[in-house]
């Protein structure tokens, strides 16, 4: 694994704005290809083996959890209960996920957190550092099947959907807007029905959730938090309702970080896992402490013994989570994570893509960079 400075193509805004980044620049880059990351097929192969590994894992954490209802460890609120546990049993569909993870080539990746419910940056790894690819380095390989993965998954799912139709909603944001509009983009390549509209324009007509033309709502994929749903006006009409919502309510328990302790529980000393704690740092010299609900680097504590890194925000009073410090490399004075993307929950096969965001310290926050990657 190395960083590699390249010359930015001429006319990359345009460029990275025809395959759908209308959000690239702000202050600086946040789409930066002034430098690659290059992988051998031997580093790629251990981050796919990885993923699906934690993959595995994970699902079992949520068995786990729902098995011994242990919800108030992750201080998950009572309404959300129910939600949880028929959606596990139901095995309704789920989508995607991205696991963040600290990785330099020379050690084992290393699980940070798992995006679970609301990951963004898809359409940068899906197709925007593909069209990178083909424009700088036509004959290299890049770890990215996403787009033909999701394709081929919403027509799996297309018998499962009411009417062959999945509505896409989120807040009006720029970046979670060009996030579902690509998945509705992927939806209807696949020969579904589908519209795009803001979450606030969901109502509720007495029996049934319904979009901004009072048609019902068969299936909904939200790119909006579980936990903010259940604790909203509507909330208590999630279980009564027969919207099919995407991702499923169980999939709370993974964007949780609470789910870091307990998969250190069930799998201690394993490679890919930190040591995580949610009674405090115990016997970690080098720790960092997380809010059970963080977004963004928000909120974040990273201690050393000779000097503390903190982040503000607005997260914490649902409690946090300790975990050990992580190795993350520093490459020309960049700290790179890599995001490890699934697509379904095939065992042994969900692991799909990677894309990588750098930050100038080891603290990935709204200001990382996306940086595109390829392998040899």
């Amino acid at each position: 694994m190395r960083r590699i400075a390249s010359t930015p193509r001429s006319n990359w805004q345009q460029r990275v704005e025809e395959a759908g980044l209308a959000w690239h620049s702000s202050d600086r880059p946040y789409w930066n290809e002034s430098a690659f990351y290059r992988f051998t097929a031997k580093e790629i192969a251990e981050l796919e083996a990885a993923t699906n590994e934690l993959e595995a894992m994970t699902l079992r954490a949520v068995e786990h959890i729902v098995g011994n209802r242990l919800y108030a460890r992750l201080n998950v609120p009572p309404i959300a209960v129910p939600l949880i546990e028929a959606s596990w049993h139901a095995e309704p569909p789920s989508i995607y996920g991205r696991f963040d993870l600290a990785y330099d080539g020379s050690h084992p990746p290393k699980l940070l957190e798992y995006n679970a419910d609301t990951p963004t940056s898809l359409l940068e790894a899906a197709v925007v550092q593909w069209y990178w690819l083909q424009d700088i380095a036509p004959r290299s390989d890049q770890f990215n099947s996403l787009h033909e993965r999701l394709i081929a998954l919403w027509k799996e799912l297309a018998p499962s959907l009411p009417d062959g139709r999945i509505d896409f909603c989120s807040m009006v944001d720029l970046e979670d807007g060009i996030t579902v509009t690509y998945l509705q983009d992927t939806a209807q390549q696949a020969g579904l029905e589908a519209a795009c509209f803001a979450i606030d324009e969901i109502g509720w007509n007495g029996s049934n959730f319904v979009g901004p033309d009072e048609r019902p709502l068969g299936a909904v994929f939200k790119l909006y938090p579980w936990e903010w749903m259940v604790r909203e006006e509507f909330g208590q009409f999630l279980a009564a309702a027969p919207t099919l919502w995407i991702e499923p309510p169980w999939k709370m328990l993974l964007s949780n970080k609470g789910i870091l302790p307990v998969l250190w529980e069930l799998y201690p000393g394993h490679p890919n896992l930190l040591e995580a704690r949610l009674d405090g740092p115990g016997a970690m010299e080098s720790w960092v402490r997380k809010p059970l609900l963080g977004r963004e680097g928000s909120n974040i504590t990273m201690h050393r013994p000779d000097s503390d890194l903190e982040t503000d925000g607005a997260y914490g009073e649902e409690g946090f989570v300790y975990q050990d410090l992580a190795r993350i490399a520093s490459f020309d004075g960049k700290y790179p994570v890599v995001g490890s993307w699934l697509i379904g929950h095939e065992p042994g096969s969900a692991a799909a893509g990677i894309g990588i965001r750098e930050s100038d310290t080891p603290i990935t926050d709204n200001f990382s960079q996306f940086v595109p990657h390829l392998f040899d």
